[in-house]
């Protein structure tokens, strides 16, 4: 096994390719994403295999909505000299490791986790029952420790995943580390060597060392209805919505249920449009939304107005890069094989090491 190194801790993350991404992808994980790579060493990929575990019947054009992904990826500013960006099923070692966990993990591992019942509740259109959609969490398992990271960010409700990803690991471990000498390590690391991150006789304790979950802030963000912005619920705002669309959209959005006339006071604290301004607008404007609004000075449809105006500014920068990127299709191809050539050295080294431990 390897030490790391580098002066930076890794991350790694992955995104499902579901096409243009809403502002709930952006301020859910973008956000925090482009922040976070100029302190850390970050892997982010396309989950295009994780797409297939819910839509396999009918998914699309999934080169389609992957390249959708990446643009948005690009355009909200994560930068490919700063991190690494790739697809996952252009590095297939995810795939050989996720069949190498199903041989070890528990069913009742899998059954366990939260949202498997909670998505065969909400997609009943769909027949989930199948091995892809039961292990889908052993492939996210795979995803993240190929690449040996410190910290995986999620919101609270993925710290389950993260968890489980941390179960594996450690019985992996306990099964194959003993076999795991140094001699072995040495010959594992001449095979699939990263020179950056190998030292002489230096051999890890952990054969997959447990990644730690780093949660990151996500603010509420309601949907159009009220509910959480989700593409499922049809109610989300385009990251890359133009200033008509935005505002379309948002002049019927639902508000304070007991402002009924005008002339009523509302309560920004229990209106959809009030946790918008919360996360997009000045604190002078939200001065005028809470004085406006409480008095019935101002009406609903001038506040959406603001509203409107604070994600313009949050998101027209964004859809700007992503234009100048999109016109380079060259240049996108050139960072998504350049990010796959670096994810792929970075897995085939950790995926060296496992076989030799199994004795593969």
């Amino acid at each position: 096994m390897t030490e790391n190194l580098t002066s930076k801790r890794r991350v790694l993350s992955g995104m499902r390719p579901t096409g243009r991404l809403h502002l709930g992808n952006y301020m859910g994980a973008l956000y925090n994403w482009v922040r976070l790579q100029h302190e850390y060493d970050c892997f982010f990929f396309i989950a295009d295999l994780h797409a297939l575990t819910t839509d396999y019947a009918s998914p699309g054009d999934l080169r389609a909505k992957s390249l959708d992904v990446v643009l948005d990826f690009l355009g909200a500013g994560l930068d490919p000299e700063q991190c690494t960006i790739f697809k996952q099923s252009d590095v297939p070692a995810h795939s050989e490791l996720h069949l190498l966990f199903s041989m070890i993990t528990p069913l009742s591992w899998l059954e366990r986790v939260p949202t498997y019942k909670d998505q065969q509740e909400q997609l009943r259109e769909k027949d989930l029952n199948t091995y892809g959609f039961l292990g889908y969490p052993l492939l996210q398992a795979a995803d993240i420790l190929l690449y040996k990271p410190d910290f995986v960010p999620v919101g609270q409700d993925q710290v389950s995943h993260v968890e489980l990803t941390r179960e594996v690991a450690r019985r992996f471990n306990q099964l194959y580390s003993s076999a795991f000498t140094p001699e072995v390590a040495a010959a594992a690391s001449d095979k699939e060597r990263i020179k950056a991150e190998i030292s002489e006789n230096v051999i890890e304790a952990e054969l997959l060392p447990e990644p730690k979950a780093l949660l990151t802030p996500s603010p509420k963000l309601p949907g159009l209805d009220g509910r959480k912005m989700s593409k499922s619920y049809g109610n989300t705002i385009g990251l890359t919505d133009s200033a008509e669309e935005l505002r379309k959209k948002i002049r019927p959005m639902v508000t304070d249920p007991a402002r009924i006339r005008r002339t009523d006071p509302g309560n920004p604290d229990v209106c959809p449009v009030g946790d918008l301004h919360k996360v997009f607008s000045t604190p002078e404007t939200m001065a005028k939304v809470y004085e406006g609004c409480r008095t019935a000075a101002i009406g609903c449809i001038e506040c959406k107005g603001w509203c409107a105006d604070s994600i313009l500014k949050e998101i027209e920068p964004i859809a700007e890069r992503r234009s100048r990127f999109q016109a380079q299709p060259d240049l996108v191809a050139d960072i998504l094989s350049s990010g796959a050539a670096k994810a792929r050295q970075r897995a085939n080294a950790t995926m060296a090491e496992v076989r030799a431990a199994i004795g593969l």
